[in-house]
């Protein structure tokens, strides 16, 4: 820790944009998600009432869909940001991997070596708001699947300061990670496109469908009523990034604040009501305010560190 901040200091009047996405967003924000899911861990080692941990389970994912969209570092080591929110389950295997598990009797140490499918946020989710997990293996699964949450989440924040370290001190001749200043500040604009992507084409796009066949199944936390919130959330931390990295950003702040008030005044947490054309109108109102919020960026951000129209966010930093 202290080595990070020697670094933020001596980095401070040339990487100021990195150094305040760095130190201000993403380091507190993986503190927060390390903090909350070993809350939950603890609880669940002592109780199995739902009513104690699913308050417990909202603050983990609300810690986590604040740092979700940063994909570099230490989250994508040993697959982690997949293991934490295996989203989408395409195939329905989460709960078939569940179900054997919650009607097994295998021992449950060693969790890590579990399906994806069986780990994290999602996982978690349905033990936790499926009645039909509410056995007592059900609930050694919960306490098993909290704990192999908590300590990937440990894991990341012990390594993100070392990579946060590599990134603040961009371009010096002993980083061989990013070999310019530049390459630092280019990686947290990619995780910033990448996001508002996601939120537009995933969170949005799938549960839209087409408009002859809607799929409000498809949305994202449905169970637990995520749906609306995790984008709410998505964005605010999006638009945080953004102003960190960049704070003279008109244009991208008003596009961006004009979706976050239309996302506001929504009231269908799990986006049900694209089953209906007057929902599904709302959906893709907001889908194209994000679209508007990603050009702004592309123009605002991406001119300012001279990434052209070419570029594709897919391809990382």
């Amino acid at each position: 820790m202290k080595t990070l901040l020697a670094l933020a200091l001596m980095a401070a009047p040339a990487l100021a944009d990195t150094a305040a996405a760095v130190n201000t967003r993403i380091g507190p924000g993986y503190q927060r998600f390390a903090a909350t899911t070993a809350t939950l861990a603890d609880a669940a080692g002592d109780t199995c009432a739902r009513d104690v941990l699913i308050p417990l389970f909202n603050d983990a994912f609300d810690a986590w869909i604040a740092v979700a969209h940063i994909r570099i570092g230490p989250v994508e080591d040993a697959g982690r940001g997949l293991a934490i929110a295996f989203w989408p389950d395409t195939r329905g295997t989460g709960k078939r991997v569940l179900d054997e598990l919650t009607q097994g009797t295998a021992p449950l140490d060693g969790f890590e070596r579990q399906s994806v499918a069986a780990r994290g946020l999602f996982a978690l989710e349905r033990l936790l708001y499926d009645p039909a997990y509410s056995s007592a293996r059900g609930c050694d699964v919960i306490v098993a699947a909290s704990e192999d949450l908590a300590r990937m989440a440990a894991a990341i924040l012990e390594e993100w300061y070392p990579f946060a370290g590599l990134m603040l001190s961009a371009g010096t001749a002993e980083n061989h990670r990013f070999l310019t200043r530049e390459e630092a500040t280019q990686a947290i604009y990619t995780q910033i496109v990448t996001g508002l992507a996601f939120n537009a084409d995933m969170r949005l796009g799938r549960p839209m469908g087409s408009f002859d066949h809607p799929r409000p199944e498809r949305a994202e936390a449905r169970l637990s009523q995520r749906s609306l919130r995790n984008l709410r959330l998505s964005l605010a931390a999006i638009e945080a990034d953004a102003l960190s990295l960049k704070p003279d950003i008109p244009r991208t702040f008003k596009a961006m604040e004009k979706a976050r008030r239309f996302a506001d005044r929504m009231d269908d947490a799990d986006f049900a009501g694209v089953a209906d054309p007057a929902g599904r109108l709302k959906l893709e109102i907001l889908r194209q305010q994000l679209l508007a919020v990603s050009d702004a960026v592309e123009d605002e951000i991406g001119g300012a560190l001279g990434v052209g129209t070419g570029f594709n966010a897919a391809d990382g930093d």
